[in-house]
């Protein structure tokens, strides 16, 4: 099924619930939040409070996607806050098999996530425990970027291991997502996608965001 995830990271800061709103109205099926700890990344964004705070304002999955050092500190104030799946990298936990419980111990969705010059091999024996792995397609800890073009191959990767093995588990791509490059990600096998400034920075959100699920969808 296909998904579009409207990043807040691209969002106005000073209207986020209207933002949210918004892109509820305008027909995104998640909300994707890009929590940063200054530490793993280089930029800080919010924490569960905001979330927390957000959450009044749309039905819509929340979509956390931690970016932080030590993330089993936190998950628990994330859930409470109203996210619906979390996201946490491999190369911020020692433990990873341990931090996925964590999380779904607590009742939501659990996702992966790594870095573009991170191994698929490093996620290999949890793939049976997650409901998402998410593939960087830029550097993390800014928006704007441009999609690393090398990462369709990981994702046609990724795909072919997860259908080799019967699993059901999503692929989501962020970083770079565009009109230009979604209908190639979506071939690939990925079905989650992950927009910021493509849709935040447009004149018509609806538009754009109608534009991306046909093309993803193979129907333009």
């Amino acid at each position: 099924m296909i998904k579009i995830a409207p990043s807040i990271l691209s969002a106005d800061f000073a209207n986020l619930g209207d933002e949210i709103k918004k892109i509820d109205e305008c027909g995104a099926d998640m909300v994707h939040v890009d929590v940063m700890d200054g530490v793993f990344v280089p930029n800080i964004t919010i924490g569960a409070g905001v979330v927390g705070g957000l959450r009044k304002y749309t039905k819509l999955e929340f979509d956390v996607h931690l970016m932080i050092e030590n993330p089993d500190k936190h998950i628990e104030d994330f859930v409470k806050a109203g996210s619906d799946i979390i996201t946490v990298h491999v190369e911020s936990t020692k433990h990873l098999h341990r931090t996925i419980q964590n999380v779904k111990k607590r009742g939501v969705k659990c996702g992966v996530s790594l870095n573009p010059a991170t191994s698929l091999k490093d996620i290999e024996w949890v793939l049976q425990d997650v409901d998402m792995v998410l593939l960087m397609t830029v550097n993390p800890g800014f928006g704007g970027q441009a999609y690393i073009k090398n990462m369709t191959d990981k994702v046609r990767m990724l795909r072919n291991i997860l259908d080799d093995r019967g699993l059901d588990v999503d692929i989501e791509v962020d970083g770079g997502v565009s009109e230009d490059n979604i209908k190639m990600l979506s071939k690939a096998g990925a079905n989650v996608f992950v927009s910021g400034s493509t849709i935040f920075k447009s004149n018509d959100i609806q538009k754009t965001i109608s534009d991306l699920r046909k093309l993803a969808e193979g129907e333009r």
